[in-house]
């Protein structure tokens, strides 16, 4: 490829990235690009937000910003939110929307306004190709997480049939190995995808791009070799936090400031103080999927996190934050939380943590503005959080539970069943005890486990799920053969394991009372300095 002195780079946020929060990916890459060998102009997209403005105008104000957050947020889990763009993938429209609809009737869940959705997506993907190809840009990258995966394999596509010279490029968390290979290689008009982080990866294809370096050396690479077969370079080293600049969010507040919509929207700052987990890097829970490739822990220096998040708070004027991190850096209880606790900018954070704080514990993140947490809590039976590896006692939930209602801290979490090796005894114990919890915050959900890629349950079949298949929710997703989907899902059906479904039946209704119950007590209360509503974060997410 001839040399480039500078290029025009577009890096696009798909569907269906929550429309509150800008995109963490997009805005450290925006800054990644001045560590390029030569000066690039570099631009973000938030389709996501045209895509919500599109459904307003076009269905006269009949499909709102809060009907694409339905499929945002509980599409995730049935594949609700890809399916609305496989027509324009497929060129088919109401493509497989029998399989769809028997698949949501099946699982009992409400399609929303999906369907009527759909019928919109191939025009809106083909205006914005022709919208984004129109400012000729050199490269065009797509961040894919959890739904954004045929969204954007549907806009990539569009644009590759107007302009067949421009590279695309694919990475995120949908890209991760095999995934990301396995996409490049199903999917031919993707030219590039990077798997894992992508900090240096990133400027590393640019300056590969810029004529600088081979393909060979970018790491993570995968790229179609001239004999047809996919390449995929090996994983970079992981990026110490202190090396992860303050993301650049510039180009998602002006495109909300303009935007149709903006009256739907409460902007929420996304923040990243630590990657991997603590906890994971000695007893990963058996269930947990979450940083697979990833799991050493590393944390920011507090006073950098502390800058950071002074600078973003003052810049775009919001105190609502949402930490991304899959767990708390416990030296943080001494150094960033007093810190932002004394900083006195009344921020409010949402943050994951691990379930075994006390009360002091739960004081000082009140203090510095975590007032929206979300614990590894998940089962209150202290033999079945053994089977989980979770390294904490039913006790110290209940004791987390009570000092977070004591603070006024909202606790949200998901009461999770389903384990090899769990007995219909531990539950028994529990039912017998939970309308003396009526007091403390319920679960939000109850749900039997899945089996995701990357957690020991996956990784060792020996431990209880030796049969596995790509989740029924695919197969109104893609249009691939079996072998190919193992390589590019990430959650799998198998046989249910543990407690039956009569006890499961039991402890669902039992949840339901308590949450009845909890929220008639708070009505009763005269008043209480925490909103018990759901975090704004962009999936929902099982807990540390």
């Amino acid at each position: 490829m001839k040399e480039i002195e500078k290029m025009r780079i577009a890096l696009v946020s798909m569907p269906w990235h929550l429309l509150a929060t800008p995109s963490l990916p997009l805005g450290i890459l925006q800054v990644q690009t001045d560590k390029c060998r030569s000066r690039h102009d570099v631009r973000s997209h938030f389709l996501n937000l045209r895509w919500a403005e599109h459904l307003y105008e076009v269905s006269d104000g009949a499909i709102t910003p809060d009907d694409y957050d339905y499929v945002a947020n509980i599409g995730v889990w049935h594949g609700m939110g890809d399916w609305v763009f496989t027509s324009a993938l497929y060129g088919t429209p109401h493509w497989r929307r029998d399989r769809f609809r028997a698949y949501l009737a099946e699982h009992g869940v409400n399609p929303g306004k999906s369907e009527a959705m759909a019928r919109h997506a191939a025009d809106f993907v083909t205006a914005l190709a022709r919208e984004l190809v129109a400012e000729e840009p050199d490269v065009i990258g797509f961040s894919s997480t959890f739904q954004q995966n045929v969204p954007s394999l549907a806009m990539a596509k569009a644009i590759k049939e107007i302009a067949p010279h421009i590279p695309i490029l694919l990475g995120g968390g949908n890209c991760d190995a095999p995934m990301g290979p396995a996409l490049q290689r199903n999917f031919p008009f993707v030219d590039y995808v990077i798997s894992g982080e992508a900090e240096q990866s990133y400027v590393d294809f640019i300056d590969h791009l810029d004529g600088e370096l081979p393909a060979q050396e970018v790491h993570g690479l995968s790229w179609t070799s001239k004999d047809g077969a996919t390449v995929t370079n090996p994983p970079g080293p992981l990026l110490a936090m202190r090396d992860v600049p303050c993301p650049e969010f510039g180009d998602y507040f002006s495109e909300l400031e303009k935007s149709p919509v903006r009256s739907f929207i409460k902007p929420t700052l996304l923040y990243e103080a630590a990657r991997g987990c603590w906890w994971g890097e000695k007893h990963t829970c058996t269930f947990c999927g979450l940083n697979g490739l990833t799991m050493k822990f590393r944390s920011r220096p507090p006073e950098q996190a502390r800058r950071h998040l002074q600078d973003l708070v003052e810049r775009h004027r919001i105190l609502d934050i949402v930490a991304v991190d899959n767990i708390l850096d416990m030296a943080y209880l001494r150094t960033l939380l007093p810190e932002l606790a004394a900083a006195d900018i009344d921020v409010n954070f949402y943050y994951e943590v691990k379930s075994n704080l006390g009360e002091e514990d739960v004081a000082k993140l009140r203090a510095a503005g975590l007032v929206h947490i979300q614990p590894g809590i998940e089962n209150l039976s202290s033999d079945v959080l053994k089977i989980m590896d979770k390294g904490v006692h039913a006790t110290q939930n209940i004791r987390l539970l009570r000092s977070c209602e004591e603070h006024d801290v909202t606790v949200d979490w998901n009461y999770l069943y389903g384990f090899p090796g769990e007995r219909e005894g531990d539950y028994a114990a529990v039912l017998d005890q939970l309308p003396a919890l009526s007091h403390l915050q319920p679960p939000a959900g109850r749900v039997r486990i899945l089996l995701e890629r990357y957690s020991p349950y996956f990784e060792r079949p020996e431990l209880g799920f030796p049969e596995r298949r790509p989740a029924a929710l695919y197969g109104h997703v893609y249009d691939l053969p079996e072998v190919e989907l193992q390589d590019i899902v990430y959650q799998f059906d198998s046989p249910a394991v543990g407690v039956q479904e009569p006890t499961a039946v039991r402890l669902r209704a039992a949840i339901v009372t308590w949450r009845q119950n909890y929220s008639a007590r708070r009505a009763g209360c005269s008043s209480s300095n925490v909103s018990r509503t759901p975090p704004t974060c962009s999936t929902p997410r099982s807990g540390t």
